[in-house]
């Protein structure tokens, strides 16, 4: 009796483990599958665009439905050159919170200052759009640009990217809310493996007469620089995909400038004003050529990052 109940019960967990490796594994395939399919309708729509302008389509700064000549030039250096310039401001900036956070607040403040964070993370991209045009691009015509483009303008190296005309919105503009908008979550990672190092490697380089900066610098970021670097690669790609918020101050014109104050546009902005309204077949084709470009840098950043962290990770194999 008790051998057939225990036979029972090993045959019920046997195709009880079987449907959740069989479930587990469709789920799987259900993403490589919509991945996949992402991809093939973003390559199909973009066909008659490859195939119209091929790599000029890259290099080319026209963008005119009228005559039917595009190129993706502008929103290419738009999307990289304000995600750039948020990962410049942002990344230390977040260290720094991250770092108050874990190593200088007192007890008291640091739960109300990583609740704060944690509002900003979850504040929808479209109010820091509507913020950023009504209330930060005034401020920073009035008072930052002008005193930028007197300051910086005449240097003979950067010069050249704080030269033009103050008028609130543009590329500097659209970079520094990107940085507001990625502070957050770089700051909330950057948090969260800083807490993980454990104590009594901190509390001995402390004992042995260290600073706090050198605990950071030798102790807890050798032990998180994994983390970190994922932090900032979350930040990064928070910022290449970032739609609402840029549409609002990057200007939304196609044209090539060297200087940052100047309006520009990226990726997805250019998708959001205009998809709804492209008409023919070349003028939607080449907005999805540019959806499909965006993907693969988001992708190549990955990559990139992926075998960043393979690299530490072997060379951490190494020292031990």
């Amino acid at each position: 009796m008790n051998n057939s109940l225990s036979d029972h019960r090993t045959k019920r967990f046997l195709i009880q483990d079987a449907i959740f490796r069989n479930a587990t594994r469709l789920f799987a395939f259900i993403v490589l599958a919509l991945l996949l399919g992402i991809i093939l309708s973003l390559v199909i729509g973009s066909m008659p665009s490859i195939k119209a302008y091929g790599f000029s389509f890259l290099t080319s700064d026209s963008w005119n439905p009228v005559t039917e000549k595009f190129g993706a030039l502008v929103p290419i250096t738009g999307t990289i050159a304000t995600s750039l310039i948020a990962l410049l401001i942002g990344v230390p900036i977040s260290f720094g919170i991250a770092l108050f956070l874990t190593e200088l607040s007192p007890n008291w403040l640091k739960r109300p200052l990583g609740i704060a964070i944690e509002l900003l993370a979850g504040i929808p991209s479209i109010i820091y759009g509507m913020w950023g045009l009504f209330v930060f691009a005034p401020l920073f015509a009035d008072h930052v640009q002008p005193w930028l483009i007197d300051t910086l303008g005449p240097l003979p190296v950067i010069g050249f990217l704080f030269q033009g005309i103050p008028m609130g919105i543009g590329m500097l503009t659209a970079g520094l809310i990107l940085a507001i908008m990625v502070i957050p979550f770089i700051a909330s990672v950057m948090r969260d493996v800083f807490e993980i190092v454990p104590p009594l490697l901190k509390e001995s380089a402390y004992g042995l007469g260290a600073t706090t900066w050198e605990v950071v610098r030798y102790v807890v970021l050798p032990y998180t620089k994994i983390g970190v670097v994922g932090s900032i690669m979350l930040g990064l790609g928070r910022a290449l995909g970032e739609t609402m918020a840029v549409t609002f101050v990057i200007g939304n014109a196609h044209q090539l400038s060297n200087s940052l104050m100047m309006p520009g546009n990226s990726i997805s902005s250019a998708l959001a004003n205009e998809f709804t309204e492209a008409d023919g077949v070349l003028y939607t084709s080449s907005l999805i050529e540019l959806g499909l470009i965006l993907f693969f840098i988001t992708f190549v950043v990955l990559s990139i990052s992926k075998l960043l962290l393979l690299q530490l990770s072997k060379q951490e194999g190494k020292k031990g």
